[in-house]
Formats: structure tokens, sequence, C-alpha cells
């Protein structure tokens, strides 16, 4: 067994997945093929009863549950008859809409002994309904993030993020989001080699950073009803290079900048400028992963003009640098 191997599995951790009617099948699994796959790399392939991370699925009496999609899921237990996880995953889907109030008493009594509460999607409902998010920080599917804040106040909704981490409590945005949280998990306890390895093996990136919006700015953002300022959403995103000042662009749309600036915000819900800034971040993004250019050429390829004014824009949106937000998040190529 290499060294590697020998420190990764030397801490075995214990993973419980809950299981319930109507639950979101990809909630599920998507987090326990990532487990599973870094539990084998960080044997060296081979099954072992130490295991870097030990899955178990457990409903509240042990029964099989449906999941949304019509699959039946056959669950290793009971949830009373497990002992306290170090993850204690909780996925979401419909059921979590009228959830089991004994499902609500069982997570209010116990999620609390677990050394890490992991909810993926609307699985956050359940953990609110237990009060298990008051004064937390947290995320959900962007579809009940309202209701999530509206029916718990004393959640802080965060509603863009993929994931969230406040103290030992993880909550995801929809469905594959969970995957991301799973792989930083991973990276965290056994390093990026085998979160990487997972990864490629899953075909999927590293791992997304947590505070990366759920969506990009165009699907974040309405589309125009008028053709005119569809044109400009489309010119913005095509040109983040350019001169996107609210006169310029209002010259396109052939308003002035007013009624520019007020239509714009009507129709699309946001105001030109933070549509803007959204456009060039992901640009930016997007060229730091994918080529090898300059900071300060990809500075002004996204409209930024210098590299410090990009730097100022990725602090306050991604809370890291450009140069540090490459190092982490660009494929590593590895020779043959």
């Amino acid at each position: 067994m290499t060294q590697r191997s020998e420190r990764s599995v030397r801490t075995s951790r214990s993973v419980v997945v809950v299981l319930f009617d109507d639950v979101q099948s990809l909630d599920v699994t998507g987090p326990v093929e990532v487990f599973a796959g870094a539990a084998l790399e960080a044997a060296g392939g081979h099954g072992a009863a130490d295991a870097a991370y030990r899955i178990r699925t457990a409903s509240l009496d042990g029964a099989p549950v449906r999941t949304s999609s019509g699959l039946t899921l056959v669950p290793d237990g009971a949830l009373d008859a497990e002992p306290a996880p170090h993850i204690l995953l909780v996925p979401g889907g419909r059921g979590t809409r009228t959830p089991d109030p004994r499902m609500i008493d069982w997570l209010r009594e116990n999620a609390p002994r677990a050394e890490r509460l992991v909810s993926v999607c609307t699985g956050a409902l359940l953990l609110a309904a237990a009060g298990l998010l008051d004064g937390r920080r947290a995320t959900t599917h962007w579809g009940v993030s309202e209701h999530l804040a509206r029916t718990y106040p004393a959640v802080e909704v965060d509603p863009d993020p993929i994931y969230v981490r406040d103290g030992n409590v993880a909550t995801s945005a929809g469905v594959t989001a969970g995957i991301d949280l799973a792989l930083a998990l991973v990276e965290e306890d056994l390093g990026r080699d085998i979160a990487l390895t997972v990864a490629r093996h899953l075909v999927v990136f590293l791992r997304r950073p947590g505070n990366q919006a759920q969506f990009s700015a165009q699907l974040a953002a309405q589309t125009a009803l008028r053709e005119p300022l569809r044109e400009v959403q489309q010119w913005i995103t095509e040109h983040p290079g350019d001169d996107l000042s609210v006169e310029s662009l209002a010259g396109r749309a052939r308003l002035s900048p007013r009624q520019f600036a007020r239509a714009f915000r009507s129709e699309t819900g946001t105001t030109p400028g933070k549509y803007v800034e959204r456009v060039r971040l992901e640009h930016a993004r997007r060229l730091l992963e994918d080529c090898a250019d300059g900071i300060e050429e990809i500075s002004r390829a996204c409209g930024y003009g210098t590299p410090e004014a990009m730097r100022r824009a990725f602090v306050k949106s991604l809370g890291t640098a450009p140069a540090e937000y490459r190092r982490r998040f660009r494929p590593q190529t590895t020779p043959r």
C-alpha cells in the first residue's frame, strides 16, 4: 500500500444517508458514489474493512422507500439502530414537502450527535423543521429558497451558492450540487489527489467553489420581453470586454439611459450594472479555468481594464483572488 493510501485510510469515517418516500434518487446516489469512490481510491483500489468511508443507508423503520422517480431503495437498516455517524446526510425530494413528523423528531434528537450534518437540495427543509439551521447560514434549491426563508426566519438563507458550510453543518443547492459538496468534503478529508481522481471517474469538475452561483447570469436573470433589450443581453454576453456602460447599452437599445435602466430592471429583474458584473465574472472564470493567458490579458479581455480591478471583483464575489482561483480550479494536466 502506498504512503498516501496508508495515511488516507488511517481514519475510517461512517456515513449514514437518510432515506424516506419520495426522496430524490440522485441526491442519494450522487454523494454516495463520491464517498464510495474515495474509499476505494484511498484503499488502493481494494475493498477494506477500515475503508476511509463506511456508508450505510437507513429509513425510519428500515423499510424500502420509493423515490420520486419510481425507483425502490432498500436501506441497510433503521435509523434508530444506527450509532452516531461522522457524516449524517439528508437528501431532498418531494418527500420533504410533507415529511413524516417522526422523521423531524428523529433529526431533532439525533442529528446533533453527528460530527458533520449535510443536506442536499431540499433536505435543508427537514433540517430547518427540526431547528437544526436556526442561527445558521444555509442554502437550498433555488426554487424553494424563498419558502425556506419565509417559513423559518431564524435561518439565514443564501439562495445563490451551490453549497454553504457553517460550522459542522453543510447545505447544498439542487441535486448535482450534492456531488460538489461531497467532493469538497473528500478533498478536506483525504486530499486533492483522491478527490480529483474521483471527479475524473465521475466525469465532473473536481469542485466548483462553494460560493459559485447556482445559475449563470443569463439564467439567473429573466429574459427581457422586448427584442431590443434581448439583443442587448446577448451583446453583453458576447462582448464582455467592450464598453458596457449604461449610456452605450442604451444607445444599442435605442432608448435614453434613464429609460433603458428602468426597462432593463423591470424586464430582467436586475440592473444593467449587476448583469454586466456577473457576465464579466463568469467569462473571467472560464478563461482562468480553460486557457493559459496571463491575468493581465484576461482582465482586459473581460472588460476589467486592470488586474487589480479584476482582483477586487473576484474577492468581492468569490472570496478569492484570480491567481488563487486558477490554482485551485483549473484542471491539472497529467503526463502519460
